[in-house]
Parts: structure tokens; C-alpha cells; sequence
């Protein structure tokens, strides 16, 4: 039977995926399809983000991709049986993929082609628009492509929520005879993982974001800066580049425009502070992990002292769309400061966890109430915490604040990379404050005494609140130090360890409250 009429069955190659058992379901269909004769083409995708229905199986109709799952391999003769090439009725149907709930209630810019091409296919990703946003950079000057970066309110995903564009106009501005463009990809704060399903799932589109900046500032070499945790989305990469140096799409001359750009991965080490930018640099020039003062700031003295854009993942994803429909399109979404859409990734104690795209100014209510569908266990909802292991926690009752930069910062709050963690009524709060500084302590990179002593005075200040010892002078203590680690600490893991701290204070004072455990009898 010849290939064209093969039926396209999906299978993700997510790591999320991979861990419930993806490759095995693979297999099984693989074996059942070749058993029956059935003329089946395997595709391995990236997820949908509804993680908890991994493995998600699609199989591709007249009518359009019809979902599965959970699948399990012991399910897959059961579901050939029942026609799942055809998208035939069976228990573990789910319907249209895109007519699902948790699909249609989102506005999918960055995320659009995840689990819907090939990771891996060039050919896939330009029949779905791929390298359009490219190849109208380079008809403009690269004034014109910062100014469209500017215009478009295009933020950093990270902590800082920086405008990108002001970031380029500083490296377009500076004068070099080498300027570098590097991707954070160091993604290490607690529940997220929208950059390893990028990777993972639409490498070309970080790839071509990077090189849109480095049309933009002047750069001819880009380093992606990958965590060493994800070798799925490290193998990936380095399969993608390969391939788009091979197709002319980055490489000597992007898209035969005679502007070289060399791209590279770097994997880390561990370090959850070289999701700072400077002590990265650092880690990529072959130095220990330590940040560096500023100023100066990376755009102008960055990798091996040339101006440097430095980026996180998320950001570089949205500039492909940006320039491939306009920087007005991409200002249509969201509201105030916030522009465009957040990729948000829900976890914690939550039914329905995954990636969410979203405009800005969605309630962290609807994400975690309607889209989430409340606590797995059944119980209360006590405590949310957005942003990363440094950001605040916040109430049941703060729950309608918008996902947005300001009214989160209004609340001594921040958007971070948008994680959000969920926490019933169970979670004790002072046990969580406990770990902000037990985890500063270990990723600080040592530079500066109030992080490298504060945090390590915090762990042992928050044992004795623990133990009821002088409960009433050591939160004293606790509230000096964390207003020193603030103000004084050189970079944002210091100024920031105290924000879950004094929010899990100041929200739940109760659990600081509480008499100590009794000691286990002998």
C-alpha cells in the first residue's frame, strides 16, 4: 500500500509523556498496525499540555485529529479494535482534539505548532508558517525589526519582566566588532517547564527568534544556555540546528541573506543561579557560576566583555509571530503593561496540570479553579505560589488578582516564568518559608554576604520559630533579615528569597503560631 495513504497517528515524544509510558504505547500500535497490515505512519509530537491525559494519541481524520487517553500499551489492541483509525468510539476517546475544553479556551501564539508537527520536519514547520517571521526581518533594517520589538510590548519571561526591545536597541546601539545573542534556558524555577516543552516539541521556533535578534543587534554567534536535566530537549536541539544549518536557515548566510549566524548549546550544571544572567556568562566562559556586579550591563560588556542580548526562552519564542504579523497584532493581547500571552504552567496539588497559553489578564482563579479543576485531593485550596521557589504565596482569597505584571507586583507578588504551584489546606506555611531560605542557601553562588549568610541564618531562625523558641523576638529577627537580604543582596536570589518568606508570614501567621510537634517516645 503506498505511503499517501498511510493514516498519521501522533504519539508524543514529550518527556512528560515519556515518563507515563509514551514509548511503550508507541510500540504497541507500531506492533498491532503491523499485525493487522495497517497501513499506520507513527508521528512523534510534542505535547498539548493536558499532562494529565499523557499519553495523549492522536489519529489524524477527514474531520480532523480525533484524542485519546491516558493511553496505556495494554489499551492499544483494544483501540485498534475499535477503529481508532478511523477515530472510532471507544472508552478512552475524547473527542476533536481542538474541540476540547482545555484547547479552545486558550489563545495559542508561541505554542501553536506544539503537538501538532513534527519536532524534527523543516518541511512541517514551514507548511505551518515556519521561518514567515524570519524572512520579514530580513527585508527590514535592524532598527526597524528593535522598533517592531518595542512597539509589539514584548516582556522578559523571567523575573524582571524587562522590555525586550529596549534590551536590543542598547546592543543595536553599541558599537563591536563581535555581539552575541544567548538564550536562558536554564529553567530551573519549581513547576515550570514551558521551555523544555518548546524544545522538546517546536525546536525551529526558538531557533528562528534568535536569529531575528541576531538580524536585529548585528550578532553572528548564539549560544542556548540548556539546563543538563533535560536531555531529551538537548538531543532535539542539537539534531534541529544541525538540520537548520544544513537547509541554510541559520549558519553562513541565514536564508542566503549573507548574515552569518552560528548557533550552539551549552549545557549547565545544575546551578539554579545561573538562571541569573551574569553568573550564566559566567558558566559560559568556562567560570565558576557568580554574579557579576552591574553595571556594566550585559548589553554592553556581556559574553567575553562584547555587547550581548540575553533572553530567556520564552521570549525569543514570541518573536517569530511578532514579526510575522505585526507588532500590533501581538499588542492586541493582554492589557496595561502586559502584552501579548504568557505561557502558564499549572502544578502542584491540581487536577488538571499543564501548559496553558493565555492573554494577559486572565484571573489566577479561572486558571486554577476552571482550567485546573481545583485540588486533586478534594481539599480547600490554602496557598498558591506564582512565579518559582522565590515568589510569594497568596491566599484562596487573592485568587481573582489578574495574571499580570503590576497587579501581581501591586500584591508584593510576581509573574516570574509563570509557574504556578497549588498547596491545599494541608500545606504548613512555615515549613515553606523554611525552604525558601534552605534553597537559597544552597543554589546562592556565595559572592555576597547578606544571600550567602542571610539565607543560612534564615534556616536556623525559622528552626527555632519552629521549636517555639522565643517565637516573638526570632520573627523579629526574621523580619529584619529579611528586609537586609532585600535591600542589600546583589542579585534577585538574595532580594527575593524573603518575598515567599514574608508573604507565608504575613498571609498564614497562624502556622508560626503553632506549638511544636511532641518528640517520638523512645
Amino acid at each position: 500500500m503506498s505511503a499517501a495513504a498511510a493514516i498519521r497517528i501522533f504519539v508524543p515524544v514529550d518527556a512528560a509523556a515519556l515518563s507515563v509510558g509514551a514509548e511503550a504505547v508507541a510500540e504497541a500500535i507500531a506492533r498491532e498496525a503491523a499485525n493487522r497490515a495497517l497501513p499506520v505512519e507513527i508521528v512523534r509530537n510534542g505535547s498539548r499540555g493536558m499532562l494529565w491525559l499523557e499519553p495523549l494519541v492522536e489519529v489524524e481524520t477527514p474531520q480532523g485529529r480525533v484524542a485519546y487517553g491516558p493511553v496505556a500499551a495494554k489499551d492499544v489492541p483494544g483501540l485498534i479494535e475499535a477503529g481508532l483509525v478511523e477515530g472510532g468510539a471507544h472508552p478512552l476517546r475524547l473527542g476533536p482534539t481542538d474541540e476540547l475544553d482545555w484547547m479552545k479556551r486558550q489563545q495559542r501564539l508561541t505554542f501553536a505548532r506544539v503537538g501538532i508537527t513534527d519536532p524534527l520536519s523543516i518541511a512541517d514547520y514551514r507548511a505551518h508558517g515556519g521561518f514567515a517571521g524570519l524572512q520579514k526581518a530580513l527585508a527590514l533594517t535592524g532598527a526597524e525589526i528593535v522598533q517592531a520589538i518595542k512597539a509589539s510590548g514584548l516582556r522578559g519571561r523571567g523575573g524582571a519582566g524587562f522590555p525586550t526591545g529596549i534590551k536590543w536597541q542598547t546592543v543595536h546601539d553599541a558599537a563591536a566588532d563581535q555581539k552575541y545573542i544567548v538564550c536562558n534556558a536554564d529553567e530551573g524555577d519549581s513547576g515550570t517547564f514551558a521551555d523544555r516543552m518548546l524544545f522538546e516539541g517546536d525546536p525551529y521556533l526558538v531557533i528562528e527568534g534568535m536569529a531575528i535578534a541576531a538580524v536585529a543587534v548585528g550578532a553572528t554567534r548564539g549560544y542556548i544556555y540548556l539546563r543538563s536535566e533535560y536531555p531529551h530537549a538537548h538531543r532535539t536541539l542539537q539534531r534541529a540546528i544541525l538540520k537548520a544549518e544544513a537547509a541554510g536557515l541559520i549558519g553562513a548566510s541565514i536564508l542566503g541573506s549573507g548574515h552569518a549566524f552560528h548557533l550552539e548549546v551549552r549545557l549547565g550544571a545544575g546551578a539554579y543561579i545561573c538562571g541569573e544572567e551574569t553568573s550564566l556568562l559566567e558558566s559560559l566562559e568556562g567560570k565558576r557560576a557568580i554574579v557579576r556586579a552591574k553595571p556594566p550591563l550585559p548589553a554592553l560588556q556581556g559574553l567575553f566583555g562584547k555587547p550581548t542580548v540575553v533572553n530567556n526562552v520564552l521570549s525569543f519564542a514570541a518573536v517569530p509571530w511578532i514579526m510575522d504579523h505585526g507588532a500590533q497584532a501581538y499588542a492586541d493581547y493582554g492589557l496595561g503593561r502586559s502584552r501579548g500571552t504568557l505561557p502558564v504552567q499549572l502544578g502542584g496539588n491540581v487536577k488538571r496540570g499543564g501548559l496553558i497559553e493565555l492573554a494577559f489578564g486572565i484571573s489566577l482563579r479561572e486558571i486554577i479553579e476552571d482550567m485546573g479543576g481545583g485540588t486533586l485531593s478534594g481539599r480547600p485550596i490554602r496557598a498558591v505560589q506564582v512565579g518559582g521557589p522565590l515568589g510569594a504565596y497568596l491566599t484562596a482569597g487573592q485568587l481573582d488578582v489578574k495574571m499580570d505584571y503590576e497587579a501581581l507586583a501591586a500584591m508584593r507578588a510576581m509573574l516570574g516564568h509563570g509557574g504556578i504551584v497549588v498547596f491545599d489546606d494541608t500545606v504548613d506555611m512555615a515549613k515553606q518559608a523554611r525552604f525558601a531560605f534552605q534553597f537559597c542557601a544552597k543554589e546562592s553562588c556565595g559572592k555576597c554576604t547578606p544571600c550567602r549568610v542571610g539565607a543560612t541564618r534564615g534556616v536556623e531562625v525559622m528552626d527555632r520559630i519552629i521549636a517555639d523558641v522565643e517565637r516573638p523576638k526570632n520573627i523579629a529577627v526574621l523580619r529584619d533579615l529579611a528586609k537586609l537580604m532585600t535591600d542589600a543582596s546583589l542579585c534577585a536570589m538574595g532580594n527575593l528569597t524573603p518575598m515567599p518568606v514574608m508573604s507565608a508570614l504575613n498571609h498564614f501567621p497562624e502556622d508560626f503560631d503553632r506549638p511544636p510537634l511532641p518528640l517520638a517516645a523512645e
